[in-house]
């Protein structure tokens, strides 16, 4: 893990009340990789005093093809993210990680499918250039480890659908459900996926009520599937114990620390209630 003084390259809104952040952050970058996130606290004050968890979105890289930094998109939501927006270029954040296990890669997989809620689509650009051979992240060769990504993206409403071209542009088949049928499928991303082509394996990443629904999806259509969770974090380096999750264990169940042991877990491991 690194801690850099990660300054400000760009920062643009790419859907509603959802933005895109470049940070120069070239040690962090160097060895980064899709599923892991950063910690960032925002400059100039300590309200909020802790710093928060975002998941990387891409690396940003050199002429020579060099890492450099980072994109990380997010929602404004909370304090942190609705006082983000009024960072601009040239501001330096404070930023350290990598942090987190990656997302795990199988060999003899033609077809996987993410599946991403709200904005839960956040680790799956660079993951999907990752397995697609079109980019290597972490200090790896470019190795393509499958022919077929099929993307499932849903939202409440059409205007918070955040980076499509970026996801279309990679040659993801994308699909996308809406909560108000603004754009899309209407209804849930678990209820399009039982619509689509099996896939042989499932990728997660959203709300917790989503997730909950897709591990069960993936338990009943005996489907492997890999979640990556979303929870508050203090530290995000394993020490405070405040993002914990219930796993599965020998005589019932113990907790995990979505930080360090995650945040990316097998769907079969958890407890879900």
């Amino acid at each position: 893990m690194f801690q850099e003084n990660a300054k400000v390259v760009d920062h643009y809104t790419i859907a509603s009340k959802t933005h895109l952040i470049k940070l120069h952050c070239p040690k962090i970058a160097a060895i980064i990789r899709p599923g892991q996130f950063v910690m960032i606290k925002l400059p100039g004050g300590n309200d909020p005093l802790l710093g928060r968890p975002f998941a990387l979105y891409d690396t940003t890289l050199d002429d020579q093809g060099k890492p450099t930094g980072i994109e990380i998109v997010y929602l404004e939501l909370g304090k942190m993210t609705s006082l983000l927006p009024a960072v601009v270029p040239g501001q330096s954040i404070e930023t350290w990680g990598p942090l987190g296990k990656p997302f795990p890669i199988f060999p003899n997989k033609d077809h996987v499918a993410f599946i991403a809620g709200g904005i839960g689509q956040t680790p799956f650009l660079a993951f999907g250039k990752q397995l697609l051979g079109i980019k290597a992240y972490g200090g790896d060769s470019i190795k393509k480890s499958l022919n077929k990504v099929t993307m499932i993206y849903g939202v409440r409403s059409a205007p918070f659908l955040a980076g499509v071209d970026h996801f279309k542009s990679i040659g993801l088949d994308l699909f996308c459900a809406t909560d108000d049928g603004s754009q899309g499928f209407h209804g849930r991303v678990t209820e399009l996926l039982k619509t689509l082509p099996k896939a042989e394996h499932w990728y997660g990443c959203g709300p917790e009520p989503m997730l909950h629904a897709l591990c069960k999806l993936a338990l009943e259509d005996n489907t492997p599937c890999h979640v990556s969770l979303e929870s508050p974090m203090a530290c995000g380096l394993g020490i405070c114990f405040s993002c914990v999750v219930k796993v599965k264990a020998e005589g019932g169940w113990d907790y995990k620390r979505i930080c360090v042991d995650g945040p990316v877990f097998n769907a079969d491991t958890l407890v879900l209630e």
